[in-house]
């Protein structure tokens, strides 16, 4: 039998075609999520949040987002403080259980002040310390970690990146041998971070907006903390601009996004006898965070060659700059000294 190909223009051209058709029916076709079993926080764990088109086996998704992580953890640094460490873990960890997740999840945190959280493919997840400093209680921060672990349990970095591929056909044989190298790269807190994976379009931001909320609310925190966390973030990057990550300022909602989270609390989510708000744990970790921050401030190297002052414990120094023996004159107050004109 002979096989009779068409020219290569043809075939990239009608396979562009064909691609960009899958492409429309993804974006143009019903939500997903309009799933009533997807609004029923009751199923969470039963159903399936991740349906789409999709490249990436959960093998590979997880063997990419390994290799990303590793490339962040040596551009990072990563706190090494076992009970800020443990917190944070246990918090994220508690949550994913309460998830749709179908991987475990590696939760670390990032010492940084600026206010960032990230998930990669295949639940390697990292948070910025200025989240816990930004926080005001431990309901805020599970509610930034929910809406991370949404986008993973709805695999949204790879059927992000799929629909990438889609579009730029031509560079789909490279990216698959080559994985996420060759991408665009965004450049975040420092971190080169593949923007394929986790420029997330509106929609799955929405998505992940409502996963997050059913997440923390299965987990027992106060859903409205969620809206109250971004809000705060929103007014504090306008005071402060650069206080938040380039890459986490596509999170916080736009006013749609608020009043569409509300509208979820409202409809989907029934009202508990009590929400988990805050914890004198949460107030522990974040007040040794912050006395991690100011002992970084003290020891700068940048300051080692700035002048000290010596105090002796009366508070008596002489005109010369070295202490006086207690006692030794009563004068303390300072002395000028005038010129004399020749």
């Amino acid at each position: 039998m002979t096989l009779t190909l068409a020219p290569l223009s043809h075939r990239r051209a009608s396979a562009a075609v064909s691609a960009l058709a899958i492409l429309g029916s993804i974006v143009f076709a019903a939500p997903a999520f309009a799933d009533n079993k997807k609004d029923n926080p009751d199923d969470i764990g039963n159903r399936d949040v991740s349906k789409g088109v999709n490249f990436y086996s959960i093998e590979k998704e997880i063997a990419l987002g390994k290799q990303m992580a590793q490339e962040v953890e040596r551009q990072a640094k990563i706190v090494d403080d076992p009970i800020i460490a443990e917190y944070v873990n246990r918090i994220g960890q508690n949550l994913v259980r309460n998830s749709d997740a179908k991987v475990p999840f590696t939760i670390k945190v990032i010492d940084s002040e600026e206010i960032n959280a990230f998930a990669l493919p295949g639940g390697f997840f990292f948070v910025n310390t200025g989240i816990l400093l930004n926080a005001d209680n431990e309901a805020e921060m599970a509610g930034v970690m929910a809406h991370e672990i949404a986008h993973v349990a709805a695999r949204h970095g790879t059927r992000q990146a799929t629909r990438g591929e889609l579009i730029q056909f031509a560079t789909i044989p490279a990216i698959m041998m080559g994985g996420w190298v060759g991408y665009g790269i965004y450049e975040a807190s420092g971190l080169a971070i593949p923007v394929a994976y986790l420029g997330f379009s509106r929609g799955f931001e929405s998505e992940a907006d409502k996963l997050g909320l059913q997440y923390m609310y299965h987990a027992g925190y106060d859903p409205t903390c969620f809206v109250d966390f971004f809000e705060k973030i929103q007014s504090l990057e306008k005071r402060k601009p650069g206080t938040m990550s380039k890459l986490f300022s596509t999170h916080p909602p736009t006013e749609d996004r608020i009043k569409a989270a509300q509208k979820n609390i409202e409809e989907y989510l029934k009202v508990k006898p009590e929400y988990v708000v805050d914890t004198s744990e949460f107030e522990d970790v974040k007040a040794r965070v912050m006395a991690m921050h100011n002992r970084r401030l003290i020891t700068n190297p940048k300051d080692a060659g700035r002048p000290t002052l010596r105090r002796n414990p009366n508070g008596q120094i002489d005109s010369n700059g070295d202490e006086k023996a207690p006692g030794s004159d009563s004068e303390d107050r300072p002395t000028l000294k005038r010129r004399t004109d020749n």
